[in-house]
């Protein structure tokens, strides 16, 4: 058997495995607060809090705002309609898609979830203090700059 050369890269010091990492069990404890308390997994959260900021949004729109694929998000909405959480309507600008929204049952369950976020956030980042927080939130904004800026560069170049 033979054993590839050490190309220099350990997945322990790099950055998009850990970020990748750090951001799942991040996800993971929340995910088990909003499952227990909630009875909501990941998606359907993520689509309650972005349609919470919102009068109503395709579920195209929602998988960009979300970064979730067209098939988690509509499983997510199938669940939340299920639920009555949130509505369907004709979208009046596609007649091919529709809005959804949450209802006042939706706008209630995001009432009580929201300070939970808040509370979860405040005791996975609450070591950090003030100063390294917003330093952090500088960090992540010029990251996403960054992805954004590859990914505009290889459309390009396509």
């Amino acid at each position: 058997m033979r054993v590839a050369k050490h190309s220099g890269l350990s997945l322990d010091s790099f950055l998009p495995y850990r970020l990748s990492v750090t951001s799942n069990r991040v996800s993971d404890a929340i995910a088990d607060t909003y499952r227990a308390l909630f009875g909501l997994r990941i998606p359907e959260w993520r689509l309650i809090a972005v349609l919470a900021e919102s009068e109503g949004l395709t579920q195209q729109a929602l998988g960009a705002r979300t970064r979730m694929d067209k098939v988690t998000v509509s499983r997510a909405a199938i669940a939340l309609a299920d639920r009555a959480l949130i509505a369907r309507t004709p979208n009046p600008a596609d007649q091919r898609s529709h809005r959804l929204a949450l209802t006042p049952a939706g706008r209630a369950l995001y009432a009580e979830v929201a300070p939970k976020a808040l509370e979860m956030e405040a005791r996975i980042f609450g070591e950090l203090g003030a100063e390294d927080l917003a330093r952090f939130r500088t960090v992540l904004d010029r990251i996403e700059q960054a992805v954004a800026d590859v990914e505009q560069g290889a459309a390009a170049s396509d």
